[in-house]
């Protein structure tokens, strides 16, 4: 079965530049020291093959910003696995897809989780959770890197789950599509 939250629909073609990685799991234990080095190197690839009409210093730094928010999520929240990253860029748009095994548990609630922000505008529940934030120091979680994707860089995310193919947990698919400008 797969279920789908969001925008789960590429709008890249087959004549995108494309750059796929494997982060495998062994025998390097990945963490979240990964995310920084792996991201510039994407937002560096591909702000290289931006056309004159896209700032090469916005885009590299937004498609790293957006890189590393949803591979820090990946790494944090998966259980055990490789994890697949694909980026593209297109006529300006950059596309991205991160995919990763989750346990059964973190799935439903991170379900539960996007019912609910995908519900309301990212702008305001930016706001809340900032403010949320500031009142409770000792919280976690808050999602304020999809939030801020969503909200400051207007950045098209969905997430597929499977569990169809999977002999443990779910296959969590992160899509994102950011227009560069």
């Amino acid at each position: 079965m797969v279920e789908d939250y969001g925008n789960t629909a590429a709008v890249n073609g087959a004549d995108a530049r494309r750059f796929a990685l494997k982060l495998m799991a062994e025998p390097l234990e990945l963490s979240w020291h990964h995310c920084g080095v792996t991201s510039d190197f994407f937002g560096e690839y591909f702000s290289r093959a931006c056309d004159g009409s896209v700032d090469a210093v916005d885009a590299r730094h937004s498609i790293s910003y957006m890189i590393n928010e949803i591979l820090e999520n990946a790494i944090k929240f998966r259980k055990g696995g490789n994890i697949d990253i694909t980026g593209s860029l297109e006529d300006g748009t950059f596309e991205l897809l991160i995919r990763n095994r989750i346990d059964a548990g973190t799935a439903e609630s991170f379900k539960a989780h996007l019912a609910q922000l995908l519900e309301r505008e990212p702008g305001e529940l930016l706001l809340e959770r900032i403010e949320e934030n500031a009142l409770n120091p000792d919280s976690t979680g808050s999602g304020l890197g999809i939030l801020t994707l969503m909200s400051d860089y207007e950045a098209k995310l969905g997430w597929s789950f499977a569990s169809e193919h999977v002999s443990e947990g779910v296959e969590l698919t992160t899509y994102a599509s950011l227009r560069l400008s």
